[in-house]
């Protein structure tokens, strides 16, 4: 209800957001959803959107606290809070969330940039964060998604949000875990999600 709620609340502002989906996403078993990352606003919407599938996200511990709604979410949630400066901590922690993943069939969430997007430009991908998820959850399908112009909601700072925008979250072909080596995941899950960027100059 939470994450409905916000997007609720992107409505008001005269936010229009739309699912682009004309594809069929494996169902009853566990997904990767990987997708570019453009601003805080990115959580909820596909919290929302994919409510069916359980998603938990990968995300920085600094995100656990200072943002209503979404620290609380991110914390109580059945999200993964990593320390990036302690890989130690981060590879355990995706370990045992993943493997929490797998045994419930939920999905987990990953944005492979690291870091926000503050103009839509899309950054170079790591491939550590989803190498572990892919290794611990075999039964799996990654999902790409490609989302558009969310980074325009804090083009002004975090407040006002920018209004009248129209986001888009793009969904892509589920690519089988098992059938692929990794690399050839990786190279397939990064090519969709940038070829449907849309770049502004």
């Amino acid at each position: 209800m939470f994450n409905g709620c916000l997007v609720c609340c992107l409505y008001i502002l005269g936010t229009r957001i739309t699912l682009i989906n004309n594809q069929n996403i494996p169902k009853g078993i566990p997904l990767i959803i990987v997708s570019n990352h453009q601003s805080l606003y990115d959580i909820s919407p596909i919290s929302w959107f994919f409510r069916k599938h359980h998603p938990k996200f990968v995300s920085k511990k600094e995100l656990g606290k200072g943002l209503p709604s979404i620290s609380y979410n991110l914390r109580h949630g059945g999200s993964v809070l990593i320390d990036r400066k302690n890989p130690k901590q981060a590879i355990n922690a995706l370990i045992n969330f993943g493997k929490t993943l797998e045994n419930n069939k939920y999905s987990a969430v990953i944005f492979p940039e690291g870091t926000r997007s503050r103009s839509g430009s899309i950054k170079n991908f790591s491939a550590s964060g989803l190498k572990t998820l892919v290794k611990v959850m075999p039964s799996s399908y990654i999902v790409p998604i490609t989302i558009n112009n969310s980074w325009k909601l804090l083009e002004k700072g975090s407040f006002p949000l920018s209004i009248g925008l129209h986001l888009t979250f793009e969904v892509h072909k589920s690519i089988e875990v098992k059938s692929n080596s990794f690399e050839n995941l990786f190279d397939k899950t990064e090519q969709a999600i940038k070829n449907a960027v849309i770049l502004h100059t």
